[in-house]
């Protein structure tokens, strides 16, 4: 190998000598004088040696023979991608006055909470709300639309823990507790629903009564209504047409109810009421209707019978119930007739103790009947009263006609909780009967304490009045302070957040209040126009009071 000079001078490229593996090739050139280009030159390759063919290709001898090689594809040019990331920027941000530029990397925060406290991290973001069906009571904050009132439509819906319409509210006084539950009565109306108060014991019904042109009954020492607790109600209709099995249901039914009745009346007087007590009893009610004798149309009956039959009792009681002699008999009774005797000669005689004057028109919007001028008389007189309009009231709403459909509020439950045991078993059975009645039961209580100072610690009582808070599917729980929101926390076992509302959101205005639906919480502010308040307010009594320049 060896190196030589290509000269390059102006000219054409006319003339290529080779001599001894050395190629001289004048090309054209820029320039008067030429220039020469070093180059190396290896035997048999071409000019260069740098793999420049120095004779014919393999195609070109394959030619010769009539053969011809494939042509090879020639690749499509595919087209670049548009990169959306035109201009690159370091992890450090860009330089320049507000361009974001940062001289470190600024640290991840991270922070741990449960889901309560989310939303005080996102606070726009809404729960879901309940169906838009029943009465109109006004905004839950908590999905930011309006909430409605429909107890029966989520017993018989999807709506989830609700699986009775019964309703309880909580309040402490002054809460708007009784302006919401009339504001809820009073928007019900409108989907033909029918309300009966069974013991008005402060009259707070008896504006809203009167504003739709229904006059409430009073019941009190002197005045002229009377209410029979022992009172068939519509069972009592068409006896004659009913077979012997469907005479012997009603029957049944009718007696039970007065079995518990006067269970109740007699444990309020803290008198024992075993079987065989109810045994006496119940031969006296057969006795006196005329079911023993198989009559047609079983006849009226009061208490005050059944307190004279006791006094004088027949052989035929003497015989079944197994006492020795009639000496024994009323040996045997005398706690039973001295408590049936409060209600013939103790402070309510005269009240209970005669048939029925009061009429109840359930083609009324809403029937109510007072307690207030009971009040004298002390909470064991209203608590005994409250017990016999329940099962006066039971006997009315017993039989009810498709698509008839009835609210019961019972008002200031805990004076008859308080008689006993069998006053609790009373109510209790009045709530369990709900579905059964198509009706939705309201029970209105201050706190729960009033549930648990029916009776002893531990007691049957209690546990019973507990069960009250898990046979109402819904519970209203308004303004309250903190002690008595840790006892409902313990109770229904609420979030911190609950607590919250109901101790603090619920207690600056009043009508607030935290909707516990089954497992659903609405945290609702009732609205009410000016119409509502006057017909809803419980202030007035207070107002009369107040003389000019005391308050406001």
């Amino acid at each position: 190998m060896t190196g030589e000079q290509i000269p390059l001078t102006s000219g054409h490229a006319d003339q290529q000598t080779q001599d001894t593996g050395a190629v001289t090739t004048y090309l054209h050139g820029g320039g008067a004088a030429g220039r020469w280009l070093n180059r190396r030159s290896v035997p048999g390759r071409g000019p260069g040696g740098r793999g420049l063919p120095g004779g014919r290709g393999v195609s070109e001898l394959v030619a010769d023979f009539g053969h011809q090689f494939p042509p090879v594809p020639v690749p499509v040019a595919r087209p670049r991608e548009v990169d959306p990331f035109t201009l690159l920027v370091g992890r450090h941000g860009r330089r320049g006055q507000a361009a974001g530029w940062a001289p470190v990397p600024a640290p991840l925060a991270v922070h741990r909470m449960t889901s309560e406290q989310v939303g005080g991290a996102w606070p726009l973001i809404a729960g879901d709300g309940l169906a838009s069906t029943g009465a109109l009571m006004g905004v839950d904050y908590l999905s930011g639309g309006a909430f409605y009132a429909d107890p029966m439509g989520w017993a018989l819906g999807s709506t989830t823990g609700v699986t009775n319409p019964n309703m309880m509210f909580f309040g402490a006084p002054g809460r708007g507790k009784s302006g919401t539950v009339k504001m809820f009565v009073l928007r019900m109306m409108a989907y033909a629903y029918r309300t009966l108060v069974l013991g008005d014991v402060k009259d707070e019904y008896e504006v809203l009564c009167r504003a739709l042109g229904v006059e409430p009954h009073a019941v009190g020492p002197g005045l002229p209504a009377r209410v029979n607790p022992l009172d068939f109600g519509p069972l009592g209709s068409d006896w004659s047409r009913l077979s012997r099995e469907q005479a012997r249901s009603r029957a049944a039914q009718v007696f039970g109810r007065w079995l518990v009745l006067i269970q109740g009346l007699v444990g309020s007087q803290h008198v024992a009421f075993g079987p065989s007590e109810s045994a006496v009893v119940g031969h006296v009610l057969r006795e006196l209707t005329g079911y023993s004798d198989g009559a047609d149309r079983l006849a009226e009956i009061t208490i005050p019978q059944i307190w004279q039959q006791l006094h004088d009792p027949s052989p035929a009681l003497i015989a079944e119930c197994r006492f020795a002699d009639r000496q024994h008999c009323l040996d045997a009774t005398r706690g039973l007739r001295d408590a049936l005797g409060s209600l013939v000669k103790g402070p309510l005689a005269g009240l209970f103790d005669a048939a029925t004057t009061v009429t109840v028109d359930w083609r009324a919007s809403i029937q109510s009947l007072s307690l207030s001028r009971l009040s004298p008389l002390g909470e064991e007189a209203v608590g005994v009263a409250l017990t016999c309009l329940n099962s006066w009231g039971r006997a009315m709403t017993q039989v009810a006609e498709p698509g008839d459909k009835r609210i019961i509020i019972r008002d200031e439950c805990w004076k008859q909780m308080r008689l006993g045991l069998d006053a609790v078993k009373s109510l209790d059975a009045d709530l369990r009967l709900s579905r059964t009645d198509g009706c939705i039961q309201v029970v209105i209580a201050h706190k729960p304490s009033d549930m648990l100072s029916v009776g002893d610690v531990g007691s049957q009582a209690v546990h019973i009045a507990k069960d009250f808070l898990h046979l109402c599917g819904t519970k209203v729980l308004l303004g309250q302070d903190s002690q008595i929101g840790d006892e409902l926390s313990a109770l229904l076992g609420l979030s911190p957040m609950a607590e919250r509302i109901i101790t603090g959101w619920a207690t600056a205005a009043r009508g607030r209040a935290l909707w516990m639906v089954g497992n659903h919480a609405a945290k609702v502010a009732t609205i009410r126009t000016p119409v509502d308040v006057a017909l809803t307010d419980t202030n007035a009594a207070i107002a009369d009071h107040v003389l000019p320049g005391d308050g406001s």
